[in-house]
This record gives C-alpha cells, sequence and structure tokens, in this order.
C-alpha cells in the first residue's frame, strides 16, 4: 500500500501558523485554495516552507519553476556551474544570452519574475564534505536534481543523518526514475542501491545523451512529491521507485524496502557521517596511465611522428566532432578488436574528455599494445587546435 506523507516537524508547522495570506495571494494561488487539500492552511505551509534544490540543469529547472509558482517560500539553489550551449535543449530557465553567465544567477532571475515574493538562497557551489550537512540542516525538504553520483550519495546520506527527505529524481536517455527517501519513515537511497555503479556502467548525460522533455517530466514528478511532503497530503513515492519509459510511454512502480542490513539505517548502520564516495557516472578516478596532450599529439602529427588514433567513443558522438584520421572503436569493442590495432607505433586514444580514453587505454595496454590517453579528450584538442569542431 502507498504511505501517506509524514508530517515535517513541529518548526514548519510554528513557522505556517504566524503567516496570512493577504488578497493579492488569496487571488494569486486561488486554484490551490480551491483544494480541499490544501485551502489556506496549506498554503500558508507552502509559504513557510525552506526547500533545497541541489542542481539548477535539466532537472532542477522544472523543479525549481514549478515550486517557486506553488508558492514555497524559500528557495536554496545550488549550482556551480554556468550556462553552455548544450544546456538549452532541456534546462528550460535559460535562454541563449545566458551562454557564459552563473546558472544560479540567471535561474534566480527567472525565478523572482515569476515570484517576486519568492525568497531565494544562491549557492554557487558544489556540494561537498564540508558544505552539505549545513546544506541540509538549513531546510525542510531537499530535492535532488544532479547527474553525479558522488553527490547523490553524499546528499543522501546527509539526509538520512539529518532525519530530512530526499526527493531523488534520475534521467538516463530515455529512461527516469524518481522516489522519496526518508528514514526511518521508510528506506534510505542505499537500501535501494547500496554502493555506486562502475564508471563504465553509468555514462553520464553528456556521455549518453538524454531527450530533451524527460527531465521535465522526472522533474514535475519530484516537484509534485515535495509539495505533498510540505502539504502532509496524499501518497508520496516512500516505499517505491516509479520508473519511467519515456520512448514507451510506460510506468512501472517497484517496491521498496527498508533492509536491515544497509550501511546507513539498518540495525547495525556503520555509516555515521556524509563522505564523498569517490566514484560515480562523471568522476572516477580514472586509472593512471601514459598520456599525450593535445600540443603533443599536434607536434606528432605537424612531424609525421608514425602513430594510430582511436576514437573510443560512440559512432553517435563520432558523427559530432572527430579527429581527422582517426578510427572508431567504440568501447563496447576496444577489447575484441585490440588485435586489429598496429603493434609497431604508439596508439593514443581519445574520448570526450579522458576518463573513458583512460580506461581503454589500460585495456589495450594490457593486450601489448602501445597505447596512450589523449588528455582532455576531443574538447582538448577542439580548444587548443580545432575550435571549428563543434563541442556538445
Amino acid at each position: 500500500m502507498p504511505v501517506a506523507p509524514p508530517p515535517l516537524d513541529e518548526t514548519l508547522r510554528a513557522r505556517a501558523e504566524g503567516i496570512v495570506l493577504d488578497d493579492a495571494a488569496k487571488s494569486r494561488f486561488s486554484r490551490h485554495l480551491l483544494l480541499p487539500e490544501v485551502g489556506v492552511v496549506g498554503q500558508a505551509r507552502l509559504s513557510a516552507s525552506r526547500v533545497l534544490v541541489v542542481g539548477a540543469g535539466g532537472l532542477g529547472c522544472p523543479i525549481a519553476l514549478y515550486l517557486a509558482a506553488a508558492g514555497v517560500g524559500t528557495l536554496g539553489l545550488v549550482d556551480a556551474d554556468v550556462v553552455d550551449t548544450t544546456n538549452l535543449q532541456r534546462q528550460v530557465l535559460y535562454v541563449d544570452a545566458d551562454r557564459g553567465r552563473s546558472k544560479v544567477v540567471c535561474a534566480s532571475e527567472r525565478l523572482r519574475a515569476l515570484a517576486p515574493s519568492l525568497v531565494l538562497d544562491l549557492h554557487d557551489a558544489r556540494v561537498d564534505a564540508g558544505n552539505v550537512r549545513a546544506l541540509v540542516d538549513a531546510y525542510d525538504v531537499i530535492v535532488d536534481g544532479t547527474d553525479s553520483f558522488d553527490t547523490r550519495y553524499l546528499l543522501s546520506d546527509a539526509c538520512a543523518l539529518a532525519h530530512k527527505p530526499y526527493v531523488y529524481g534520475a534521467i538516463h536517455r530515455f529512461d527516469g526514475q524518481a522516489a522519496v527517501f526518508y528514514p526511518p519513515h521508510g528506506p534510505c537511497y542505499r537500501c535501494l542501491f547500496p554502493t555506486p555503479p562502475a564508471p563504465e556502467d553509468a555514462p553520464s548525460c553528456a556521455e549518453a545523451g538524454v531527450l530533451g522533455v524527460l527531465p521535465g517530466l522526472v522533474g514535475t514528478i519530484q516537484a509534485t512529491e515535495t509539495l505533498k511532503l510540505l502539504l502532509g497530503r496524499g501518497h508520496v513515492l516512500l516505499d517505491r521507485l516509479l520508473v519511467i519509459d519515456a520512448l514507451a510511454m510506460r510506468f512501472l512502480e517497484l517496491r521498496v524496502e527498508r533492509n536491515p542490513a544497509c550501511a546507513l539505517c539498518g540495525d547495525a548502520a556503520t555509516i555515521t557521517e556524509a563522505r564523498p564516495i569517490g566514484a560515480g557516472c562523471d568522476s572516477g578516478p580514472p586509472p593512471s596511465v601514459p598520456r599525450v596532450d593535445a600540443r603533443q599529439l599536434h607536434a606528432w602529427r605537424m612531424e609525421g611522428t608514425p602513430h594510430g588514433l582511436v576514437d573510443v567513443r560512440t559512432p553517435n558522438e563520432a558523427a559530432i566532432a572527430s579527429i581527422s584520421g582517426s578510427t572508431n572503436i567504440p568501447m563496447a569493442e576496444v577489447d575484441a578488436r585490440a588485435h586489429d590495432l598496429p603493434r609497431d607505433r604508439p596508439i593514443v586514444v581519445y574520448c570526450k574528455s579522458g576518463a573513458r580514453s583512460a580506461r581503454a587505454t589500460r585495456w589495450l595496454r594490457d593486450r601489448g599494445l602501445d597505447a596512450r590517453s589523449l588528455d582532455g579528450g576531443i574538447l582538448a584538442w577542439i580548444d587548443a587546435f580545432d575550435p571549428q569542431l563543434p563541442r556538445y
């Protein structure tokens, strides 16, 4: 059976009792006030609430937009990135003129234009072990809009230890997931995913791609669950993982139960503070292998130094941009095709930014080839020598 959201702490309730909606607020939120599940009391709770949105990207944009529009009183936004051209396909808070500007600054301008009374806490920073607990402690609900496993585990651990609800969402290609983790009222994130996947098993959106509308779908679900938690109404995803297949437009619910052996919330928990896990889809660390930088590769090409050049990205990535003269051997095929590569010269292996090529280089060197990873990948090559190629 789905479970109703547990009431948040007395602090939120006390804050709401001191709020009186004026006529302008009653008009603005009239469609909420007509709902028996919200009404004046519920809208006051929203106005008194403090929500932290971590990540102002594909998920964070719709989350923040809908929470601001719904009348949440204080929104914290955490993101250290700037707006990039590749963001505009799905990150709906930004416009073309925002490229190169701070995401949290651009987001705050749009959100204040939508909801002038909104209080915004801008954190132009990355979540790390040094700031995560202070961030979590300052808000009632924490909503995860990140795409980093390192941040996700750090954030979910901190929420569980602080007894704060953690609203989870994730996207990949055409697939999405959403859930609420809030021990002791339900399982924690580690009950479902005890440890992060290997980096090669969890490519980021920058590597794998994502349908532009998918974060809007998942982010709106996360915003909905957040509002239900704040209102204390409905059945939230406390013991369920919602799995979305947008290509087939199918929704599947998976039961999630607390794991008594969980290292974070189990009967004999061993995790007592939030610490980095040091692994994830966009971190790594990649293996230590011989490397060449873009300048050295360019010198070899100019001087005619014999070498091979292997692109281990997907064919779709190679179609966007590639270094002339390279052979595309996707990561999944490197092992099977290693025997096709020359053994009488060094082989420079490249990917987008260097992580995948480092792993491929290790595999090739283990098979006796003189492989070397291009430091910084094709992005470094573009910046240094081929700026007409599109970045992605």
